[in-house]
């Protein structure tokens, strides 16, 4: 089978028309508010670029997930954080309403809002598992309330239940701004064998992923605008997303703050998380 260029994979172009295929990858390439390093509107197209470098057969599904179908779609293109958010939404909505699994692919962890969206106005129960290095529960950031520091404390104006998972990073008012029960800190999971079961009781039936990718080490993913040390490894995380999988239903997800750097080692790593996360959310 002949590669198609320019999309997630590299897929046939037998399985990656928008009609058959069951999930579409939304490129949201902006970077309007990063305070630290610049550079994460360059994250979906190196994640692509680098996808086409991924083996189509997973080994722990013993299965090629690629065969349901994934779609790349076309980038939103907007310039600001309210344009890109609202396109977003938009373009989401209309994916659900079509009956496909959405996976986007930021950018900073802002352009999540759009999606998150578009998945709650259509799942009335949604909860949301986010990994990430930063709380990200801040009112505003730099007078912006839109900043990508704030992307959680907008979600957590419509979404009740949002469950943290390898934070590591948080000033005194996020330290009050979610319960301590749904705040799983990178430091305390090596204590705790327990807690992959504990954080996935907490999620309700339909669960929305969004991974910052500075949940991962540095030693793992230097490739972000904010790293922080201390993160969690690759097993970690995949082990925690497969027992999602396992007793939830994970109805959408994104994958941002890809920062791509001299090596192109993290944006591979970048694109099996997400051929990963699909092969979980799309399992027979």
């Amino acid at each position: 089978m002949e590669q198609v260029p320019h999309n997630f994979l590299g897929i046939p172009a037998e399985f990656s028309n928008y009609d058959s295929s069951k999930c579409v990858i939304l490129p949201i390439p902006f970077d309007g508010t990063s305070t630290f390093m610049k550079g994460a509107d360059q994250g979906p197209a190196a994640l692509i670029r680098a996808s086409q470098q991924v083996e189509f057969y997973d080994i722990e599904s013993a299965r090629e997930p690629y065969r349901v179908g994934i779609h790349t779609a076309a980038p939103v293109d907007e310039k600001t954080g309210v344009a890109v958010n609202r396109e977003a939404e938009r373009r989401v909505s209309k994916y659900l309403g079509d009956s496909k699994f959405v996976l986007a692919l930021g950018g900073e962890h802002s352009v999540s809002l759009g999606p998150v969206r578009a998945h709650a106005a259509r799942y009335k129960n949604l909860s949301i598992l986010q990994l990430d290095a930063h709380a990200d529960l801040r009112e505003q950031y730099h007078d912006d309330p839109l900043n990508h520091a704030c992307i959680m404390a907008r979600c957590k104006e419509f979404i009740p239940t949002i469950v943290q998972v390898g934070i590591r990073s948080m000033d005194a008012t996020e330290a009050q701004a979610n319960r301590a029960d749904h705040v799983f800190l990178a430091e305390q999971l090596n204590q705790d064998s327990n807690w992959i079961e504990r954080a996935v009781s907490l999620l309700t039936d339909e669960v929305y992923v969004t991974i910052d990718l500075d949940v991962f080490d540095p030693s793992l993913m230097p490739s972000t605008g904010t790293p922080e040390p201390g993160g969690m490894g690759w097993y970690e995380v995949l082990r925690l997303l497969k027992r999602v999988s396992e007793r939830k239903r994970i109805v959408g997800a994104d994958i941002v703050e890809l920062c791509p750097g001299e090596t192109q080692g993290p944006d591979f790593i970048a694109a099996k998380l997400a051929y990963k996360l699909l092969s979980y959310a799309t399992k027979p």
